[in-house]
């Protein structure tokens, strides 16, 4: 069995993501220690809440330096929500810039829609080559909770360099709903309340930590 460790800092449906995973075959730690989380061969990062709040409960466990230094070791990291919001340059909320993780450019803002929070069962856009959606259809829908999101993702391919796999959905704009990247992986909508198809998809990310 793979062994992934679910990062507690403090913010995230740690019991929903450990018991999501573990129906699928993983064996699943939920903690916040340093040396577990560089060790496991998968890292989990789930988040609810405000941007900021998240990075600095992320930071107060040292998060942000154990993605960096996974990802720097080509180690498997998986965000989720708001666990992936923080993956990206700022998040603003209420007129306040607050930095994240800067794995990849980009903001995360208010999205521009008549009803927020988005709330409940949508499609996605995924791009050819993913292996996250592995087997799922495209009219297949996933759970999604939130207000903010990023509207915009400017990383392109150039010599050498290949542009992350990046999913799309939309509530009243469009916004990224999954990024694949290596290493780094990450979901807007939520995996583990997203019944089979989300199984499917944590089953598809399992098999990239063998």
């Amino acid at each position: 069995m793979v062994k992934v460790v679910v990062l507690d800092y403090g913010s995230g449906n740690l019991r929903s993501a450990e018991r999501a995973l573990a129906r699928v075959g993983a064996d699943v730690t939920v903690t916040s220690d340093y040396e577990a989380a560089m060790a496991a061969d998968g890292l989990v990062v789930p988040g609810v809440g405000a941007f900021a709040a998240c990075m600095a409960g992320l930071k107060s466990v040292i998060g942000d330096r154990i993605i960096d230094r996974r990802l720097a070791a080509g180690r498997p990291v998986l965000g989720i929500c708001v666990g992936m919001q923080i993956l990206f340059a700022e998040g603003v909320e209420h007129g306040v810039r607050t930095e994240g993780c800067g794995e990849w450019p980009g903001t995360v803002e208010r999205l521009d829609a008549p009803v927020l929070p988005h709330m409940g069962w949508n499609t996605v856009t995924v791009p050819e080559g993913s292996v996250l959606f592995d087997g799922l259809d495209a009219d297949t829908r996933f759970y999604f909770v939130h207000s903010y999101g990023v509207r915009t993702f400017d990383l392109q391919p150039g010599p050498g360099f290949t542009a992350p796999l990046v999913t799309w959905a939309e509530h009243g704009v469009p916004f990224v709903a999954a990024v694949e990247n290596g290493p780094l992986s990450a979901t807007q909508f939520h995996p583990e309340k997203s019944g089979d198809a989300g199984a499917t998809l944590l089953a598809n990310w399992l098999t990239t930590l063998k």
